[in-house]
């Protein structure tokens, strides 16, 4: 959760914002944060890239929790927690990433450290994570299923 605030805090918007605004004030952090614009200055031009670089990188991390995201994503992911299995997964500063069989990769935030343990004990982790993680913490899509 604390990358989702961040880069909430960074853009300056709200968890309510709808993806229409959030791309709204993208481009205008990119108009104003371009490294073009400082071409004249190095020193502004390195911090100008710097600074493009975390607004970028906030920006794709809420585009992909969006609720429309999720919407126009629902179908594949409810296939992949339902019909794939959990190949392997990882958990770092309450962030759990699941690799699904079907090559698919998402990202769960906020999970509690006594969460990830139980998942680690489970003796079916498939369906601990479908009782207790997949539909009760904000996720995304951390790269695309692989394709055949």
């Amino acid at each position: 959760m604390k990358k989702i605030v961040e880069a909430r805090k960074l853009l300056g918007v709200d968890k309510d914002i709808d993806l229409k605004d959030l791309k709204s004030v993208y481009r205008t952090f990119m108009k104003d944060w371009h490294p073009d614009k400082f071409h004249d200055n190095p020193q502004a031009k390195l911090e100008a890239e710097e600074k493009s670089k975390h607004v970028i990188a906030a920006y794709h991390l809420l585009v992909s929790i969006a609720p429309e995201t999720h919407a126009l994503q629902a179908e594949q992911y409810e296939a992949s927690i339902t019909a794939s299995k959990i190949v392997d997964f990882q958990y770092k500063s309450q962030t759990l990433q699941v690799n699904f069989a079907d090559g698919s990769c998402y990202e769960y935030f906020s999970i509690p450290k006594n969460i990830y343990q139980k998942l680690v004990n489970s003796d079916t982790p498939d369906r601990f994570a479908r009782r207790h993680i997949y539909h009760s913490y904000i996720y995304r899509k951390a790269n695309k299923a692989a394709e055949e």
